[in-house]
């Protein structure tokens, strides 16, 4: 049987859900679904259900199920991932997938088996949990074989993380409960305050991807967008500055710096010289944010810089796993 099923990659995050084999990445959908709340039956999952976010009647729920990495919807979730797993494997159950799914580096028992038992009822014959860091760094081949130490942050939606890893496991590691959907609501809340105007998610994370930076920029960009009066509620356009969304996101970028710099204070001598030799790694979306890099290299003393796919590269690692799965078993999270 094993040899006609697949072996999956799944990177389970706040924001997006991606499935990969060990060739390609086969599915990139946003962690959203529409549910009808009489019958509790899914509308819409993925890009479906993202567009009709904040458009759709009272008898239909659209929700994120999970808040911070972990699953917050356990239902939700168990349904996102069968529809996921069956528009990759098909309807057949006779050859059912094994699966490699991520998880935040941290969580605790109670959230890993949460993410087990949905993966298992979702339709794999067996599952195998790996810490988000780990398969990151699998999926940009860097040399964690060895005894000399890397270090990568994964910048996501709903958490940051930060490892140093050798011997194909983590010797130090910290997550931050706050990501992307973080940096959106910092955001919001400035152009409330200054403005008195009201924004939605979805127009904040238009503005932090379209003009948005970690630093100061040479070339000020700016963006119109329409948001409510808090005062009179009508409608009011106002105009926004690359330099104002730096403003914006600096006090949620410096609990990101803060998490880099206490996995460095963990981190044995000797693998902290590697790390300055190499570099530190950045990915997941919140890594594309202009001048991420630069912020973290003069925050930490260490070059920081983007791999060459920060978005998939959890899912690619994760997938890779299954084939070096004798000598990382032991390094994996226990269900």
């Amino acid at each position: 049987m094993a040899l006609f099923s697949k072996d999956l990659g799944i990177d389970l995050g706040t924001m997006f859900t991606r499935l990969a084999d060990s060739a390609q990445v086969l599915v990139e959908e946003p962690t959203i679904v529409a549910i009808e709340v009489d019958d509790q039956k899914m509308v819409a999952a993925g890009s479906e259900a993202r567009d009709m976010y904040g458009k759709v009647p009272e008898n239909i729920e659209v929700a994120r199920p999970l808040r911070n990495g972990v699953i917050a919807d356990y239902e939700i979730t168990e349904t996102l991932l069968a529809y996921l797993l069956q528009r990759v494997s098909g309807s057949m159950r006779i050859f059912r997938p094994r699966v490699m799914i991520s998880v935040p580096y941290g969580v605790t028992s109670v959230e890993r088996r949460a993410v087990y038992e949905a993966v298992m009822e979702a339709g794999s014959r067996e599952a195998f949990l790996i810490q988000q860091p780990l398969a990151a760094a699998i999926g940009i081949d860097l040399p964690i074989n060895s005894p000399s130490g890397n270090m990568i942050i994964c910048l996501g939606g709903g958490c940051t993380e930060a490892a140093v890893m050798a011997m194909y496991g983590i010797v130090a590691a910290e997550t931050l409960r706050a990501g992307g959907m973080d940096l959106d609501e910092a955001i919001v809340n400035y152009v409330r305050r200054k403005y008195g105007v009201i924004i939605g998610q979805v127009t904040a994370e238009q503005l932090k991807i379209r003009i948005g930076a970690a630093v100061p920029q040479d070339i000020e960009n700016s963006m119109e967008v329409q948001g409510q009066d808090q005062v009179t509620g009508l409608p009011r356009p106002v105009t926004l500055t690359t330099g104002e969304i730096v403003e914006a996101l600096q006090e949620p970028l410096k609990q990101i710096v803060e998490t880099g710099r206490k996995v460095l204070e963990k981190t044995p001598p000797e693998l902290v010289s590697d790390i300055i030799d190499r570099g530190v790694a950045l990915c997941g979306g919140g890594a594309l944010l202009r001048g991420v890099d630069k912020l973290l290299t003069k925050s930490l003393g260490i070059p920081a810089y983007l791999v060459d796919n920060p978005l998939t590269c959890v899912v690619q690692g994760a997938a890779k796993a299954f084939g070096m799965l004798n000598v990382i078993r032991r390094n994996l999270p226990q269900v």
